[in-house]
């Protein structure tokens, strides 16, 4: 009979520490500390705050990105050089890494971009990372749908300034003014009273041309970028529940295997 002894891996492994630093526990806690520095950084802009508790807020704000940067470091320490190969890994270190330059403690646009570490929550936070990765991946779809709309914007700024310069020149007069009056109509900001009704005082049929340019920006093609993104969250989270079964699916696989292996040790050979 042979006897088998496993050695507990140490609490300062490469494994132990990642396992620890992607544990919930961890993710919340850096969720709650990324909160609460944006907290710190917004009271950071009130002078009534500052002068009364200035030192104990910066003191705090110093320990959220010591804080910070011992997560980094220990991911580091757990993924070596694969810690580079993750997107999400990169943003943290430049976000963190600006942080503590030397110079942004004393130049005042750096240290405004210090309330970027808000971004991390993207990054900690499952499902806003789910969001960002949706996004990104329909920026492609999008890109038809912006070219598009380019090319409708286009075709209605020239009709816009042939019909519109003489009588309103304010608004039509160049090709560039009619592409910004025309961007303000899409969005629907004052719209109606501010720019199409007096243009209609003149022209009475003016409406012929700005409601179907209404409808083909405002409801179509915004509706179009809507879908895109929302299919692409949907792939999103259709990958990132696959992947999570094949992992659950091979530790299971990997459990018992292990079972397998001590029985058969345990198993005294037959004669």
């Amino acid at each position: 009979m042979t006897m088998t002894s496993t050695t507990p891996s140490s609490p300062l492994s490469r494994d132990a520490v990642g396992r620890f630093m992607s544990s919930d526990r961890v993710r919340n806690t850096i969720i709650g500390v990324i909160v609460f520095n944006a907290i710190l950084l917004g009271l950071e802009t009130s002078d009534t705050v500052m002068a009364a508790s200035g030192g104990l807020i910066r003191m705090l704000d110093t320990i959220c990105l010591g804080i910070f940067c011992a997560e980094i470091l220990a991911k580091l320490y757990a993924h070596r050089l694969r810690f580079f190969r993750s997107g999400w890994n990169l943003f943290d270190f430049v976000i963190v890494g600006i942080a503590i330059i030397p110079a942004a403690q004393s130049v005042s646009v750096l240290r405004a971009l210090r309330i970027l570490r808000v971004l991390r929550l993207m990054s900690a936070a499952p499902r806003l990372r789910r969001v960002i990765e949706g996004f990104i991946t329909a920026l492609p779809g999008m890109g038809s749908v912006f070219l598009l709309m380019g090319m409708i914007f286009y075709i209605g700024a020239v009709i816009a300034t042939k019909l519109f310069a003489d009588t309103f020149p304010d608004w039509f007069g160049t090709l560039g003014l009619s592409a910004y009056s025309l961007f303000q109509i899409m969005t629907l900001e004052s719209w109606s009273m501010g720019i199409v009704r007096p243009v209609m005082e003149v022209y009475p049929y003016a409406w012929a041309f700005f409601v179907p340019f209404i409808l083909m920006t405002t409801f179509m093609a915004l509706n179009l970028i809507v879908g895109l993104i929302v299919n692409s969250m949907q792939d999103a989270h259709s990958e990132e529940a696959d992947a999570a079964t094949d992992e659950y699916r091979d530790a299971v696989l990997a459990r018992l295997e292990a079972i397998e292996r001590k029985l058969s040790d345990r198993d005294p050979p037959r004669t």
